[in-house]
């Protein structure tokens, strides 16, 4: 984008001034050409509120800076909140070539703030006297975190090093949008057309029926479609017994980011890791690890690879054996093949039927999405005392987006919730929560009561054909509780400042809101009452749920390699000092890592790569994958408070565990807000025996 700028009265007011139903955007009255002049105006509109905060005559104060800081920019994040929540889940052409030019425009603008010297001064004067402020405790985290930001983000360094610092980060953002959209293009290209009966062989109705919806949506009619969502690819690896298919279309899946020309990840990695370990060494650190690590719960990459190996020695012993079940069986049947990893899911699904007569397909047609989505939000209820409203009639950014408004328990608005499940070639894949505009209690233009949380859910679902049920499977459910989680996180936010609500804690805290509400999908209350048969309405049978319990944990060594593989990865590649990125080959260096490790041939990395977005698509969880893992030993120990209490939804606890987990945001340390909840901090033992490797 050029440096062009737009007067605030070009700007589209339906992107400017949210007047629609419930507080949303207008959707239908902004066009994707709007956009362009929207930030046109807002980058520049900004800035000048930047520099009257940075140039003010008045001695700094909380008030006029930090306070000031919070407040501004507001129809940049107006703008901001639409187009990025559209070029993740509906993106087109359009708005993806203004996201080539917007994330190195965003990128400057950010390097203009943080490095802006008058600015800084004024954040570090009252830094340096904060103890003599008397601020609150939420108003002195803000002003510590404000700080250590800008620190962070090069305030310090001299001219020469901020103009390097600032080049690497535009860089990185192009880089990082680049690597997303060729993911994307390769997730949305591919389809394996299925024409045949001989083609579906072993397929249970469900997933026959979710491939005949993907097919109908790409143009082919009355056939089937295997694509490269996780709800087809995982159940079609599963059960069918097309071997050859099973091969073909899990290539395709690994492959994913090793297209041709343009569309090959392998430089755009290459160069993303050369940069990152710069920007580390310009700002003082070892190496990107440890710098995205000094403002975790973590702390080092020492502490990280200590966790990784306990899990990775556990769960490869682990894997060995069930690789052997899987072999015997392969021979049993009269094949002389090894387990390949188009193979693992296969014959894992038939070694668990046969040891505990449980099957996926079992118990999917207790599986619901309808179902699945009120049990989430009844175990709000229950835990948080609050309710969803939907409004049909309420029209978002795409027809299947469904609107909620939730109300606390004195029915006053407590957020907006848009729920976005289906798949379709405009998302990119996987699961995830975003906002639109976060909580906080602010005062400012046109309100005096703060803003209400408007939070979205973005899954990958396969949708049904029309007049049926859509079902998922387990791993479905635990994704949707899972993303419920977070949402939860932003719209039980409570504090008073934008900068710390909802979901901006550190990245190995993050996860914990999330993982541990996954926990609820396995209280036998909540499956009894909301898992029931989409034909019969019969509830699921306690013999079925005995023999699912049974059988949670099969297959961990397999789940725990592939993640593991994936976190230690992604710390190998960003804990290289600079001279040792010079000349990186990242699939060659990803092999040497994995056999350093002795990685089981039958087992690949979780996210390959070259479609690791987590870690490339934008640095969010660069050197922070290993954070699942983290706040697994964190939810496996909060989850025991409940059982401690001996009721899965005692008020004490959860009222506990709304005001420190999932309402404080950011406005306490992680660890203090653990041990406000719980008590202590937890050690892996809770992870290891969760997992069934203790």
């Amino acid at each position: 984008m050029s440096r062009k700028t737009a007067a605030v009265s070009e700007v589209n007011p339906a992107i400017a001034t949210w007047a629609g139903p419930l507080g949303l955007p207008e959707f239908a009255q902004i066009e994707d050409s709007d956009f362009e002049a929207a930030f046109a105006a807002a980058f520049p509109a900004h800035l000048a509120e930047i520099e009257a905060i940075a140039n003010n005559p008045d001695d700094p104060t909380f008030e006029n800076t930090i306070v000031a800081l919070e407040r501004a920019g507001e129809l940049l994040a107006r703008a901001s909140g639409i187009f990025w929540n559209l070029s993740g889940a509906n993106t087109n052409d359009t708005l993806q070539a203004l996201e080539r030019k917007l994330s190195p425009e965003f990128s400057r603008h950010r390097s203009a703030i943080t490095m802006n010297a008058a600015l800084f001064a004024r954040i570090d004067a009252l830094y340096q006297s904060r103890e003599n402020l008397g601020l609150d405790s939420e108003a002195d985290r803000v002003l510590e975190l404000k700080w250590k930001s800008f620190v962070r983000s090069g305030a310090q360094l001299n001219q020469t090093d901020q103009t390097r610092l600032a080049e690497i980060n535009e860089r990185l953002a192009s880089l990082g949008t680049a690597f997303s959209q060729n993911v994307l293009a390769d997730e949305s290209e591919y389809a394996l057309v299925l024409e045949t009966s001989e083609d579906l062989a072993g397929l249970p109705d469900f997933v026959i029926a979710g491939m005949a919806a993907a097919a109908d949506e790409r143009g082919h009619q009355g056939k089937h479609a295997v694509t490269l969502s996780r709800s087809i690819i995982e159940p079609f690896l599963t059960f069918s017994t097309r071997r050859d298919l099973r091969e073909a279309v899990f290539k395709a899946w690994v492959a994913r980011g090793e297209g041709p020309g343009a569309r090959d990840n392998r430089p755009l990695v290459a160069e993303m890791v050369k940069l990152r370990a710069e920007k580390a060494a310009l700002l003082g650190y070892d190496s990107f690890a440890h710098f995205k690590l000094d403002d975790t719960m973590a702390k080092t990459p020492e502490n990280v690879r200590s966790l990784l190996g306990t899990m990775w020695e556990k769960a490869s012993g682990r894997a060995a054996e069930e690789a052997a079940d899987l072999s015997n069986l392969i021979a049993a049947e009269g094949h002389n093949h090894d387990v390949a990893p188009w193979d693992w899911r296969h014959y894992a699904e038939k070694v668990r039927a046969a040891r505990y007569d449980f099957n996926e397909a079992e118990i999917k047609p207790y599986l619901q999405l309808d179902r699945m989505i009120e049990a989430a939000f009844d175990t709000a209820q229950k835990l948080f005392g609050i309710t969803f409203r939907e409004h049909e009639d309420v029209r978002a950014y795409h027809p299947d987006v469904r609107v909620f408004e939730v109300l606390d328990a004195d029915g006053g608005r407590r957020a907006i919730f848009l729920a976005d499940y289906f798949s379709r070639p405009s998302k990119r894949s996987g699961a995830w929560m975003s906002d639109f505009q976060e909580q906080h209690k602010l005062s400012g233009d046109g309100s005096d009561a703060g803003q209400t949380a408007i939070v979205v859910n973005v899954m990958n679902f396969a949708k049904a054909p029309a007049g049926q049920p859509v079902l998922i499977t387990m791993d479905d459910a635990r994704t949707l509780f899972h993303e419920f989680g977070h949402a939860l996180h932003g719209m039980l936010s409570d504090v008073t400042y934008p900068s710390i609500s909802g979901t901006s804690v550190s990245r190995d805290f993050v996860e914990l809101p999330s993982q541990l509400y996954e926990h609820w999908l396995s209280v036998p209350e909540v499956l009894r009452r909301f898992a029931v048969h989409h034909e019969t309405g019969e509830a699921i049978p306690d013999a079925l749920l005995d023999k699912m319990r049974a059988a949670e944990k099969f297959n961990k060594g397999f789940a725990n390699v592939e993640f593991t593989s994936s976190a230690l990865v992604d710390m190998a590649f960003h804990a290289l000092d600079p001279e040792q990125t010079a000349n990186i080959d990242p699939l060659a260096f990803q092999a040497e890592v994995l056999a350093g490790l002795d990685m089981p041939a039958a087992i690949v990395m979780r996210h390959a790569t070259l479609h690791f977005s987590h870690v490339f698509a934008g640095d969010g969880y660069s050197a922070g994958y290993y954070s699942y893992m983290w706040s697994g030993v964190l939810d496996s120990d909060a989850f025991q408070a409940f059982k401690e209490a001996g009721d899965s939804f005692d008020s004490a606890t959860a009222k506990k565990l709304r005001r420190y987990i999932y309402s404080s945001g950011g406005s306490l340390d992680p660890e203090d807000a653990y041990i406000a909840f719980r008590g202590k901090l937890p050690t892996p033992d809770a992870l290891l025996e969760k997992e069934g490797l203790g």
